[in-house]
């Protein structure tokens, strides 16, 4: 029996989703109270490999475990054992060759700024505080020039281990509600720590710190070495994963 989930996490206490021997993660969380329940170690899969200190509204992971079970019993349980921090939104039943990671469509992340002069005690868990004023217009200015398929070097972590640099973006804006800015971006893939590295430099932008011109000729230059800084990990959310089928993942 093969089973889909789609989770929220506050990824503040923990050492990213991948177990890591000693140490808090997403997955060891969940493999943990798997095995209390079915009584068998069981190994779970998910979309994307959130690092320490980033979110989710929306992953989605899967197992499979050998035999039937009650879809809402294990929903409850899991919501029992995992403690506060994780939720087990949905549980579904799906195909048993069934891979979240490669058989998404499409991925969104939101980063999100606390832009004020004085920090907020109730987005410092989830939001980057920048206290100087951002130019929310070159920045929306700049992210647009993201979408379409580009050669991401320029925003990727020196460790990624992905086969290639090139992903297709079909959606990068900014919003903003009040002191709160919010970036989204929705690609087929993500590099790692590409988020974070396209955030920090648009806040570069926003600060005045260089043009939107100068964004795009970052993206052309295909070198790291020539961005702005990584964003903190807090800010970082994973809203929302796209398949084909009955299986979808919703905020």
């Amino acid at each position: 029996m093969r089973i889909g989930m789609v989770l929220e996490y506050d990824g503040t206490d923990y050492r990213g989703w991948q177990i890591q021997p000693g140490l808090p993660t997403i997955q060891g969380a969940l493999e943990r109270a798997l095995e209390t329940i079915i009584g068998a170690p069981v190994r779970v899969e998910a979309a994307g490999r959130t690092d320490a200190g980033v979110h989710a509204r929306g992953q989605v992971a899967a197992f499979t475990i050998g035999r039937d079970v009650d879809l809402r019993a294990l929903q409850r349980g899991l919501n029992a054992l995992c403690g506060p921090d994780i939720v087990v939104r949905r549980l579904a039943t799906v195909g048993d060759d069934f891979d979240p990671r490669r058989h998404a469509r499409s991925r969104t992340y939101e980063y999100r700024i606390c832009n004020a002069p004085w920090p907020s005690p109730f987005a410092r868990r989830h939001a980057w505080h920048v206290h100087r004023p951002l130019d929310t217009a070159a920045m929306r200015e700049a992210c647009a020039t993201l979408i379409g398929e580009h050669d991401f070097s320029s925003f990727q972590a020196a460790d990624c281990d992905a086969d290639h640099p090139v992903r297709r973006v079909d959606e990068s804006e900014i919003d903003v509600l009040g002191e709160e800015l919010t970036y989204r971006i929705t690609a087929t893939a993500f590099l790692r720590h590409m988020v974070r590295s396209i955030a920090g430099t648009l806040v570069e932008v926003g600060l005045g710190e260089r043009s939107a011109a100068e964004f795009a000729a970052l993206l052309a230059a295909r070198d790291r070495r020539l961005g702005g800084p990584t964003a903190p990990s807090h800010g970082l959310c994973l809203t929302r994963v796209v398949y084909d089928g009955v299986f979808a993942a919703w905020p």
